[in-house]
């Protein structure tokens, strides 16, 4: 099945369904699945959103809200709503769903839309607002299906019969003793497959991956892609169960930790929504701009000391932007992948150094590949050896300068407890500017000038 994309006509339709009656807009919504609706809403304005939610029975409803991304305020949308309404969407959401929502609110709203839904619910919603959205305990979902490891096959498959009927789906069954401590897990076919006679406490797996509370919510996504996990208990000091944190979620949390990488590499906050306005985009942005800034002017001074050769060697100006560029973009390979590295596992010291030699003998092959299609240009149009061994020797210089800090300055930021994603890039772009300069100036200067 391929994913979903508006185009005009499935847009023209809604909008053509929205001025005609709720009849006609009811029959085209079923038509879409909740997911398809919620991006069709990144073109309508509120007054069509809230419509549509409130011609969606309660269940699709709360589907639309929970998929909708947080930069097109669900939770705007659903304070706009009335009470009953907005109390039976709430209601139908998935308790971390709903925490999500709410949390982008403020408290007042939060209060107004918890002291209108039913007492357990906005109990268990209460309870995960007080965790760090990045957190684990952020992530959760307190409803488990959890038995008592004391009871029998029969028991047991009751007791998830009844607490099934409020979920929509599970994948795992937690074993608790009667404070609530976890003490193991099982799968419903190993209950389905047991014996009559079968204890709960003779079916758990014991040897359990789990998870506290404040556990950031990256190295919570690495055990579950590390074990193979749809699922995994959350749980806290006493190892009482807390709730648990599904594949489905990790997915989201991997697309925002990926997201936050790039912007952070290209210099952008991670603040930066992807459809802010311009002003948080300069905020975000101009501070790292003037750093940059400051690097242009460290590299210009290197021109300035080499005015009398670029003077009598005005063709290097051309050149030197070129072999500059060349290290920038080099320098941005090498980065991404070392960034990516890290971000996967904590290097040792072996593997890091094999990491810094690797991008120098990259830096240098690819260096000299294509210092020699510069020396052959330069001979073809300048007819001048001395100034093609000039840009060879500056172009691999300058490719082997661009792989060893390209490699070698995260890993070094990592160490002293720096993000590399954020400053590397600044870092990086002014060794390489700077070498670009350098290099072809100092070698024209002992190669040509005083040839």
């Amino acid at each position: 099945m391929q994913s979903f994309e508006i185009n005009k006509e499935d847009l023209e339709r809604l909008k053509t369904a929205l001025e005609s009656d709720d009849a006609e807009l009811e029959k085209v919504l079923k038509e879409y699945h909740a997911s398809e609706i919620a991006i069709l809403f990144e073109k309508l304005p509120l007054e069509a959103r809230e419509k549509i939610i409130n011609i969606l029975p309660s269940d699709i409803a709360s589907e639309v809200i929970s998929e909708m991304d947080e930069e097109q305020d669900p939770g705007e949308l659903l304070v706009n709503l009335h009470p009953d309404k907005r109390s039976e969407i709430v209601e139908e959401l998935d308790y971390d769903d709903a925490t999500d929502i709410l949390s982008q609110l403020d408290e007042e709203d939060q209060k107004e839309i918890l002291e209108d839904i039913d007492q357990e619910d906005a109990t268990n919603i209460r309870a995960l607002l007080g965790y760090a959205e990045d957190t684990a305990g952020g992530l959760m979902n307190s409803s488990v299906i959890k038995v008592h490891i004391g009871l029998n096959k029969k028991e047991a498959l009751d007791e998830i019969i009844r607490q099934s009927e409020e979920m929509e789906e599970f994948y795992t069954i937690y074993a608790v003793d009667e404070h609530d401590v976890l003490k193991g897990i099982l799968s419903v076919k190993s209950i389905i497959k047991a014996p009559a006679n079968a204890k709960v406490d003779d079916l758990v797996n014991k040897d359990f991956v789990y998870v506290k509370a404040d556990l950031d919510q990256e190295d919570v996504a690495d055990l579950i892609q590390q074990y193979n996990l749809t699922t995994i208990p959350v749980v806290d000091d006493h190892m009482r169960l807390l709730g648990r944190v599904t594949v489905d979620d990790i997915i989201d949390v991997m697309e925002q930790e990926n997201t936050e990488d790039i912007l952070k590499i290209s210099g952008v906050s991670e603040d930066e929504e992807l459809s802010g306005n311009w002003k948080d985009a300069v905020k975000s942005r101009l501070p790292w701009l003037v750093i940059n800034l400051g690097t242009a002017y460290l590299a210009a001074s290197i021109i300035r000391h080499f005015d009398s050769t670029v003077a009598q060697l005005p063709i290097l100006a051309a050149y030197m932007t070129i072999i500059a560029g060349m290290g920038g973009n080099a320098a941005t390979q090498a980065l991404a992948v070392t960034v990516r590295r890290i971000s996967l596992s904590d290097l040792t010291d072996q593997q890091a150094y094999n990491t810094v030699v690797k991008e120098f003998l990259v830096g240098m092959i690819n260096g000299a590949a294509n210092g020699l299609i510069v020396l052959a240009i330069a001979l073809f149009y300048d007819a001048n050896i001395m100034l093609g061994l000039v840009l060879f020797l500056a172009m691999t210089g300058n490719l082997i300068v661009a792989g060893l800090t390209g490699a070698s300055i995260p890993l070094v930021l990592k160490r002293v407890g720096i993000d590399p994603a954020v400053a590397s890039s600044i870092i990086i772009t002014t060794f390489t500017d700077c070498a670009g300069f350098l290099l072809p100036l100092w070698f024209a200067t002992k190669l040509l000038l005083h040839h």
